[in-house]
């Protein structure tokens, strides 16, 4: 099989093939073609790859089965991927757009990283969860730098000083990974989550489990949030103001697959934070948990700075695509058989969760009504 890495579009540092994965499938009697510059970003010069057994050429996708990619394809290079072929990566199947259709129209094979079901079996798969964690992870490194604070407690010749109050709302994998990341830095931390199934974990990392409303009908069976009605988010935002209006510093995660993201704090809550307190919306690419975040942009709110970046994992770019890459090589086993060809085998639920196109039609059932609701 011809595995190809075209190029990410600007922006995005993190890639879908690196040298080390690209040696597994050269070891596993596959062929791989990048495209120049693939890696170069960060770190991963052409002659890495090359040294892997890889072609660099200008061309990769020409006669490729498969194409690795992390963000959704521009539609340039949707009408580029060989027809009848393979895709694998971030798609967004949530929504209808013009490079999904084209994927169907040239009868592609697509499927959607993100739609990979959560269970046991699919763990080595889960990208959504590793680039969540890197997500939080550098979130919180970003609150750091931010701060006109330090984050642990100092006792010094000029008298003692109190650590950060850090506050995570969400306790999905880049809440644990917020909270943890927070508490080795020193803060004192708090967190909350809609879905007490979560109490327990947020407690192991050292971190308080604050009191506002929980629903244990909020977890899917995925074991993802699910969305709460208005007047549960009326209730959770007067709970938690006064936790937000005490805290320096407030690390949101909240996010609903397919949906955008709940709203936890106000513009009046935020009113009500201290001056030079700090708050970074890992949910801004969604919307925002934050009623005055604007995605991709920070800006200062009453005295508060609102962060609203949209590219957490691409800041951590090497490691990320690290966690990425092995993933999708997961993933492609998955959908290879004995002799390395595609086989996609349907009765299989982590193949029919994650498949978006196939055989000329969008066959996602949540891609597939949005497509309906579009005509």
């Amino acid at each position: 099989m011809r595995i190809a890495g075209p190029k990410e579009a600007p922006g995005e540092r993190r890639v879908a093939l690196t040298p080390k994965i690209t040696r597994r499938f050269i070891d596993s009697g596959h062929s791989v073609a990048v495209e120049p510059g693939l890696g170069e970003a960060i770190g991963f010069p052409d002659s890495d790859y090359v040294d892997e057994g890889a072609e660099v050429r200008s061309d990769p996708l020409e006669g490729a089965d498969l194409t690795l990619v992390v963000g959704p394809p521009s539609p340039e290079l949707a009408a580029a991927i060989p027809e009848g072929s393979a895709l694998v990566g971030f798609l967004d199947p949530f929504v209808v757009s013009e490079a999904i259709k084209t994927l169907a129209d040239r009868r592609i094979t697509s499927f959607a990283v993100e739609a990979i079901p959560r269970t046991t079996l699919a763990q080595s798969m889960d990208a959504l969860s590793s680039q969540a964690s890197a997500a939080g992870y550098h979130a919180v490194l970003l609150a750091a730098t931010a701060t006109p604070r330090f984050f642990p407690m100092l006792i010094t010749a000029a008298g003692t000083i109190p650590p950060v109050k850090l506050l995570v709302l969400g306790a999905g994998v880049a809440g644990l990974q917020a909270i943890a990341t927070a508490k080795r830095l020193g803060a004192v931390v708090s967190a909350y989550d809609i879905r007490p199934q979560v109490q327990e974990q947020i407690e192991s990392l050292g971190a308080r489990f604050i009191a506002a409303p929980v629903d244990s009908s909020a977890a899917s069976a995925s074991g993802y949030a699910k969305e709460v009605g208005d007047e549960t988010q009326r209730r959770q935002q007067a709970a938690l103001a006064e936790f937000v209006a005490d805290s320096d510093v407030v690390i949101t995660t909240a996010q609903i697959p397919g949906r955008p993201a709940p709203m936890l704090i106000s513009r009046e809550m935020v009113e009500q934070m201290r001056p030079s307190s700090v708050i970074v919306d890992v949910a801004a690419a969604g919307g925002g948990n934050c009623e005055v975040t604007r995605p991709g942009e920070n800006i200062v709110h009453e005295g508060v700075l609102v962060m609203g970046p949209t590219d957490l994992a691409a800041r951590v770019a090497v490691d990320a695509s690290q966690m990425y890459a092995r993933n999708l090589s997961a993933f492609v086993e998955r959908i290879t058989d004995d002799d390395g060809n595609l086989s996609f085998d349907f009765d299989d639920e982590i193949v029919t969760g994650a498949c978006v196109s196939h055989d000329g039609s969008v066959v996602h059932p949540v891609t597939r009504r949005a497509l309906e609701s579009d005509q």
